[in-house]
């Protein structure tokens, strides 16, 4: 059993053979697929210039999730600071906290989203890649103009995402929960969460260390069957790892003849080891491990598979296997 609430990332990635419009409609689909399993929150992904991941931005995703749902969290992880204007995110989630009962949260993020230099380029209008003091500087803006400007009451619940110790000492040092992205660098989660415990500062945000880790979990009735649904995105990695970003998101038939060579398959599958791939009671298992050792409140899952109704019962089967099975 795992005694920590489960949530999901949404990434939107866009199928090969399917239009980008159509992984668009998908999403309210998928809001509502998880509010009736009783998931505590879905978070939305900031990315701009890929072929696998759709360009959809987070706060309007939210805002349309939020029309078609009543009760489940929805937020940002994340909107990436160095993209937009500290008063403008503010404005906007503020807002979308006020319309929607206070169940919006702000996830916030550093990166750029994209690969391709010349989109990170338009995105800050010309300037270069956000130094550490520019973004510490963008974060606590944000807050600030949350309490003193939009002073809307609820006010959205802001998160600090990292992957590293460094980030896990700004968010320790603002007294914000941490979301850290397991997901994408795996190798770095314990060191994180103990550089952020032991930093952790009280703030109006948070009076104690809250710790949510992002998982990648894919779950199918066999091993085979899981292993046949996380394909394409091993596919999407094993292209990443050759410094190839435009990498579209294939079928799983595709996939599962992709010509990886001996070095990719070793670096997807030591990738898989560290995250939740398989059958209930191994994700489950796994899921369960983690918690443990990053002494997790919350476990976020990112599902990055081909078909909706299989990226659902995914969703379906861990949530079923966790409340009532108890691991020995």
């Amino acid at each position: 059993m795992i005694d920590v609430p489960l949530s999901a990332l949404e990434v939107a990635m866009v199928q090969t053979g399917r239009r980008a419009v159509e992984t668009l409609r998908d999403t309210a689909a998928f809001a509502q697929g998880l509010e009736r399993l009783g998931y505590h929150r879905i978070w939305y992904a900031e990315h701009h210039h890929s072929p696998a991941i759709g360009a959809f931005p987070p706060v309007v995703l939210i805002a349309h999730a939020a029309a078609s749902t009543s009760a489940i969290r929805l937020g940002s992880g994340g909107v990436l600071a160095p993209n937009h204007a500290p008063l403008m995110l503010a404005e906007q989630f503020g807002t979308l906290a006020g319309l929607h009962g206070g169940r919006i949260d702000l996830g916030i993020g550093r990166g750029p989203g994209t690969f391709d230099e010349a989109t990170a380029r338009a995105l800050r209008r010309g300037a270069g890649p956000t130094t550490d003091a520019e973004y510490h500087e963008d974060v606590a803006a944000i807050l600030s103009f949350l309490v003193d400007e939009v002073a809307l009451d609820p006010l959205p619940e802001p998160w600090l995402l990292a992957s590293s110790t460094a980030g896990a000492a700004l968010a320790a040092r603002l007294g914000l929960p941490i979301a850290l992205a397991h997901h994408i660098r795996p190798d770095n989660t314990l060191a994180a969460v103990e550089r952020y415990r032991a930093d952790f500062t009280p703030s109006r945000w948070c009076e104690r260390p809250r710790v949510l880790v992002c998982v990648e979990a894919v779950c199918a009735e066999t091993e085979e069957e899981a292993a046949w649904r996380v394909g394409p995105m091993e596919v999407v990695k094993a292209g990443l790892l050759q410094g190839l970003s435009e990498i579209p998101f294939p079928t799983p038939a595709d996939a599962a003849a992709h010509p990886f060579t001996a070095e990719e398959r070793r670096a997807v599958a030591g990738f898989r080891a560290q995250q939740a791939v398989g059958t209930p009671e191994t994700v489950v298992r796994r899921l369960a491990q983690l918690a443990g050792e990053a002494g997790a409140d919350e476990l976020m899952l990112t599902t990055p598979v081909y078909d909706l109704d299989d990226r659902i019962r995914s969703y379906e089967l861990i949530k079923k296997y966790a409340e009532v099975t108890t691991l020995s």
